[in-house]
């Protein structure tokens, strides 16, 4: 399985590394955006959320999966963003998450997980709009969440000792130095589910998690991403994420390329995912 999911992912990173800044780069958001609809259109119907933003309409795009059993539990939200900042190709961030997203999709859609699934790809995420619009509904409607994971940056490993840097000094006697695992950040309130998800994750890759108080604002580098305004919000959420800028020299910079990109670390990281989510 192993093999072909590392070809899956590399065949939507090859379409979605590029250029996609959502005002500078209007050609580019425009293809990758259309190419996620298409992939996930395969599953099912694809329902755009549009939002707007100075005077322009946005999208992002929503996939509901059901569970194995009709039960009516509430679903399980997996979200990514498709935007990059000005110049840079995002291939960490985020078309690592992105393509993830979309094998999460695809393996959900043919193997139903215990929770319906939502797959949601989220625009303006650098700007904080999309997911804050997102979660404005949600709320609106009293619509309730199993749990809501952020696919952010998942595919930079880098095995040198000391590569992998912290917020604050003492995380250093806690955590490995070496930027080779994948991190669960969340809340107090769903420490079960960091402890479960990562326990199962550990089987495919290193995984290390962080429960951290009050909805990150101590730590401001654990809230950027699509999770903060559920943490806002109250929902259950969390990030998952190879720590961006903490170990990886090309975040937000020209140089965020698809030959900078650990595959195997990726391909490791979407299964364990796999392997965590129909487990939970």
């Amino acid at each position: 399985m192993q093999d072909s999911l590392r070809q899956n992912l590399q065949r939507h990173l090859v379409e979605i590394v590029r250029d996609r800044d959502p005002f500078l780069a209007t050609a580019g958001h425009f293809y990758v955006q259309r190419y996620i609809q298409q992939q996930l259109s395969q599953w099912g119907e694809v329902i755009p959320h549009e939002f707007s933003f100075n005077g322009r309409t946005h999208q992002n795009l929503i996939l509901n999966l059901p569970a194995a059993q009709t039960t009516g539990k509430p679903p399980i939200l997996i979200g990514a963003h498709y935007d990059t900042v000005p110049g840079s190709p995002g291939a960490d961030d985020n078309a690592t998450g992105v393509a993830v997203l979309l094998e999460l999709a695809r393996v959900f859609a043919q193997q139903p997980a215990r929770h319906p699934i939502r797959c949601v790809a989220f625009d303006l995420e650098e700007m904080g709009v999309g997911n804050a619009a997102y979660v404005a509904e949600l709320r609106q409607k009293q619509e309730p969440l199993r749990l809501m994971l952020s696919l952010e940056m998942l595919g930079y490993c880098d095995r040198t000792p000391h590569s992998q840097h912290y917020p604050l000094d003492f995380f250093k006697l806690l955590y490995p130095n070496q930027g080779n695992y994948i991190a669960l950040i969340g809340t107090p309130s769903i420490i079960p589910d960091l402890w479960r998800l990562s326990r199962t994750m550990r089987q495919s890759v290193p995984c290390e998690w962080l429960a951290v108080p009050n909805r990150g604002k101590l730590l401001p580098d654990s809230r950027r991403s699509d999770h903060a305004p559920f943490w806002d919000a109250g929902y259950r959420a969390l990030m998952v994420t190879d720590t961006a800028n903490l170990r990886n020299p090309h975040y937000h910079r020209q140089s965020d390329r698809l030959e900078t990109l650990d595959l195997e670390f990726l391909t490791q990281v979407c299964y364990g995912l796999i392997e965590a989510l129909h487990l939970l």
